[in-house]
């Protein structure tokens, strides 16, 4: 009982985790321009957040439900405007040279902190979640230790992808001439700039 939740809860941090959006274009221009440890630090940063929300589901899905309910309005703004700074942040920098392999310390701290608050605040994220852990049959993960249960296995899922998705860049990264750093840094910026205005739109139906 208790692996067969753990294992459902893998699957989800890992179908959170795996389509390629914003946070994915993030994550991969930080593995491309600055090495495997800061692709793998957004992703941290990432699972950090879908175990957040994970804790959040496991501990009462429907009162989870509600509140977010409540609050997608100004986290779809806020999410958004966000998404469209880091965008705009990102396209910056298309003239810069990528940075050594080594990343610092503070450098580290501040892509962790950084991609978990675009995470927690992604209004698209947010959607996918609930839609996801109430399909795997998580919604009700019960008392005792299943909390814990499920939210190990969410962290353990998203994190599991995105080393997977760094150390895959980092191996090619130095194969690939350096202008592709600078048209990937483009197009990541443009992607999340796309989702912040998808996002900002969202918090004004029709």
């Amino acid at each position: 009982m208790i692996f067969a939740l753990f294992f459902k809860s893998i699957l989800v941090g890992l179908a959170i985790a795996a389509p390629v959006g914003p946070i994915g274009a993030l994550c991969i221009n930080r593995s491309l321009t600055r090495g495997f440890w800061a692709g793998v630090a957004g992703g941290l940063g990432t699972a950090l957040a879908d175990a957040s929300y994970g804790a959040a589901a496991a501990l009462g899905f429907a009162a989870f439900s509600a509140a977010l309910a409540t609050i997608s309005t100004p986290l779809a703004l806020f999410g958004g405007a966000f998404l469209i700074f880091l965008g705009w942040r990102e396209m910056r920098k298309t003239g810069a040279d990528p940075a050594p392999d080594k990343a610092g310390r503070g450098d580290l701290a501040r892509t962790i902190a950084t991609t978990y608050a675009l995470t927690i605040a992604n209004p698209a994220t947010i959607l996918s979640f609930v839609a996801i852990f109430a399909g795997f049959g998580l919604a009700d993960a019960g008392g005792g230790i299943a909390p814990a249960i499920v939210v190990a296995g969410v962290f353990a899922g998203s994190l599991l992808w995105w080393i997977f998705l760094s150390g895959l860049v980092a191996v090619i990264r130095h194969r690939l001439p350096r202008e592709f750093a600078r048209w990937v840094a483009r197009i990541s910026g443009g992607i999340l700039i796309g989702f912040g205005l998808v996002a900002i739109s969202t918090a004004f139906p029709h």
